[in-house]
């Protein structure tokens, strides 16, 4: 049986009564992508921390690689490539300065790799950090995390402050990792996020997971916020509607969230006298609010 890239075992951390993260059991196969999503303030750094031995757990074990995650930090650290939430860099060195120091720190890393992710990432090496903005910077730390083709990535929060196309290389960047059969730990708030790359997602909540699901089997729960304003008050709008949620009316306003059923939204919709709607996607406090609904429900 293949060993996993990443294995919790029953995983505790305590900060005092009712914080930290409490007996956290997932494992990630190798050569997938696995998104961490939680709120903040949920325990997903904590968790990241635990991962790099910044922290120890109070109970229970954390297996990388095949390695523990203690007792094995160095040899670990050589294989994992890894982006705070919270950056720091030297602020008097250039981008490129930086670079060049973690590359010397990794050794044996051809800098024509490097210029290639520069490149593809787009950033600017030639100002000092001091003066670059929190996307300049995000950039250049996904390069120091990437540059040696790491076994495993743990990203916290990867693309806090990038523009969409950047976001888009990024997600590039994930699949051709992916496919070089590697691993990736993508810790965010954003359900959009890793909507795009990750295989598997892992919710926690009040540091507990929550539950660990295949992408799939969340997009299939995909819920989606709707407000309408009508001609004419409709006491009647949308409702017995399957897949609508949370139902107000107001007069001329409604409101709902809506999963799975969207083309009986728009059948509905079609027999209303609608002035304007907005369809978002809803916040993960909002799905988190309908997944445990749904299980108290089950």
């Amino acid at each position: 049986m293949p060993v996993a890239a990443i294995q919790f075992k029953h995983t505790t951390k305590h900060y005092g009564p009712d914080r930290g993260v409490f007996d956290l059991n997932f494992s990630v196969p190798r050569g997938q992508i696995f998104g961490f999503l939680g709120p903040n303030g949920a325990g997903k750094t904590t968790t990241i921390r635990m991962m790099l031995d910044a922290i120890r757990p109070s109970n229970g074990s954390i297996t990388l690689l095949g390695l523990d995650s203690r007792r094995d930090s160095l040899a670990l650290h050589r294989r994992i490539g890894y982006l705070s939430g919270d950056m720091e860099m030297d602020r008097r060195l250039t981008g490129r300065q930086y670079l060049e120091y973690v590359a010397n720190l990794r050794g044996n890393v051809p800098w024509a790799k490097i210029e290639k992710l520069i490149d593809r990432l787009d950033c600017q090496t030639d100002k000092k950090i001091a003066y670059l903005s929190r996307g300049n910077k995000q950039k250049i730390g996904l390069v120091a995390a990437l540059m040696h083709s790491p076994d495993l990535l743990i990203l916290d929060e990867p693309t806090s402050g990038l523009d969409p196309l950047i976001q888009d290389e990024f997600q590039k960047l994930m699949r051709e990792h992916k496919a070089a059969g590697k691993t990736a730990f993508i810790s965010s708030h954003v359900l959009s996020e890793v909507q795009e790359v990750c295989d598997h997602v892992g919710f926690i909540r009040e540091g507990k997971l929550v539950d660990v699901q295949p992408l799939n089997s969340l997009q299939r729960k995909s819920l989606r916020k709707v407000r309408l304003t009508l001609s004419r008050p409709n006491s009647k709008a949308l409702k017995g509607l399957k897949g609508v949620h949370d139902l107000q009316i107001h007069g001329k306003e409604v409101s709902c969230n809506v999963t799975e059923n969207f083309n009986g939204l728009l059948q509905a919709l079609a027999k209303l006298q609608v002035k304007d709607i907005v369809i978002e996607e809803a916040s993960l406090e909002d799905m988190f609010r309908h997944y445990y609904q749904e299980s108290d429900n089950a």
